[in-house]
């Protein structure tokens, strides 16, 4: 059956990988080696995948499947691929309940929490710098900056909805872009 071979195909792809670009030799192994697919196609999925939004190893398995034997297959790869991390994520929140009155680990976590800040902290700086300073550091963005701070806005104060305040974002950028066009940089 066709949907157990794509969940178990990508199950093997799931464990054997690290995610992302290290998956693409795997996927196309599987696809070519059960005549599911050329070689040509297994580029123009690993394309489409980079391009939508999401974890490549998850969208290339979603695609996959949905080429291969449609909605079901689709699923099919997307849980085999997830699976894993599944897996692994239960086997440490079960590990993390049975030892969360331990000492040891108690000061680990602890240790941890300054270096998770951090590194979300560098994150939004590089993504700050990109998104609102442009290309070089003293031109500055205003149409991203009152985005930005409107959509803040209406997501803490105003209490709006993520899909609403993205569609606010789309049409905030398409105006102030457009007005944005005609005026001297500078």
């Amino acid at each position: 059956m066709i949907f157990l071979e794509l969940f178990f195909s990508f199950l093997m792809i799931g464990f054997t990988s690290f995610g992302g670009l290290s998956m693409i030799p795997l996927i196309s192994d599987q696809m070519l080696s059960h005549g599911w697919m050329t070689a040509s196609e297994v580029a123009d999925i690993v394309a489409i995948a980079e391009m939508t939004p999401g974890p490549l190893g998850l969208n290339c398995a979603t695609f996959a499947g949905a080429r291969t034997a449609g909605l079901a297959g689709a699923i099919a790869a997307s849980v085999g691929v997830l699976f894993p991390t599944l897996t692994l994520t239960v086997l440490a929140a079960m590990f993390l309940e049975k030892f969360k009155q331990n000492r040891l680990l108690d000061e680990a976590l602890f240790g941890i929490r300054p270096v998770c800040i951090g590194m979300i902290s560098a994150v939004i700086v590089q993504q700050s710098i990109g998104n609102y300073a442009g290309t070089l550091f003293g031109f500055v963005s205003w149409p991203a900056v009152v985005i930005g701070l409107v959509s803040l806005l209406t997501l803490i104060r105003l209490k709006w909805s993520v899909a609403r305040t993205i569609v606010l974002a789309a049409v905030l950028g398409i105006v102030l872009c457009g007005v944005e066009a005609g005026l001297p940089v500078g």
